[in-house]
């Protein structure tokens, strides 16, 4: 006699508004309606989207606690044929939240993944930061000690890529204290509460945006640190007060060869190779005078 075989049901991974309840998009909400289950870090912070849009399906709380056990709870419905969804509290899944381990449970078990795109705080802040957005580095949250800190940017420091690291208030401005002693001095932006009533992004200077989120107290709300490739060594990067010669040793006692160093501090400072290799043999010369 034959058995009837079920097929596996879907894993939908849906972002979810970051804030303003408005940022949900059509199929985010169909889909939701549909599937025959929500995982969920927080059920009371779903149920806001939920009752909003009228949606009542069940809900299971999937965060990073219970994860390990859960996940083979849900892969076990995903197996049984229903269609299961997992959002965040906020933003993307998976996206410095639990989600990782699920996916790779459903994949080896042969269950289709389905992501289903919508906000992404990271992204919201690092579009609205006037900083480059062709080539960026994500780095998740930082660690919550200077020294770790300090480490994790010392790692990052030669990438030619804009930085982009999730904070928490209580410690924004210790974070870009030891990334302006680490990076150097650069041009950066702080966005917090995004797509909120309080919405904000600060931009300016490591230094100075340091000493503004020291002097303010304490800082409200969700925090996205972007930070700027280049480092500002005069008054303007790439102005006539920018000491190519020292940048260049500088990068030479990091261990860059001086071709390679000289190449850096071009693009930098945004110089033809010509000219910067033209400024570092007449500052050398002025230096030897």
């Amino acid at each position: 006699m034959n058995r009837m075989v079920t097929s596996p049901g879907v894993l939908y991974l849906i972002a979810t508004p970051i804030g303003n309840l408005e940022d949900v998009t059509q199929r985010a909400l169909r889909l939701l309606a549909e599937v025959s289950l929500i995982a969920c870090e927080d059920t009371r912070r779903t149920r806001l989207l939920l009752d909003r849009y009228q949606i009542k399906t069940k809900m299971l709380s999937y965060h990073e606690h219970n994860e390990h056990t859960r996940a083979l709870e849900l892969c076990a419905w995903l197996e049984g044929g229903a269609d299961v969804a997992i959002v965040s509290d906020a933003g993307t899944p998976g996206i410095s939240d639990p989600g990782f381990r699920l996916v790779r449970a459903a994949i080896e078990r042969g269950v289709e993944v389905v992501p289903v795109p919508g906000p992404s705080a990271f992204v919201a802040a690092l579009i609205a930061s006037g900083l480059p957005t062709n080539e960026f580095y994500f780095g998740g949250f930082l660690p919550a000690r200077s020294g770790a800190r300090r480490a994790r940017f010392a790692e990052v420091r030669a990438l030619n890529a804009t930085l982009v690291f999730y904070e928490a208030p209580h410690r924004i401005a210790a974070s870009l204290a030891d990334a302006r002693e680490t990076l150097g001095e650069r041009e950066a932006a702080v966005a917090r509460e995004l797509t909120k009533v309080h919405e904000e992004v600060r931009r300016g200077r490591l230094s100075d945006l340091a000493a503004h989120f020291t002097s303010e107290g304490a800082a409200r709300g969700e925090m996205v640190l972007i930070i700027d490739r280049t480092i500002i060594i005069g008054e303007e990067a790439g102005g006539e007060g920018t000491s190519v010669a020292a940048r260049v040793t500088a990068l030479e006692s990091e261990g860059f060869d001086p071709r390679a160093a000289l190449k850096r501090v071009a693009r930098e400072l945004g110089l033809g190779r010509a000219e910067a290799y033209r400024r570092l043999v007449a500052e050398r010369a002025q230096s030897e005078k």
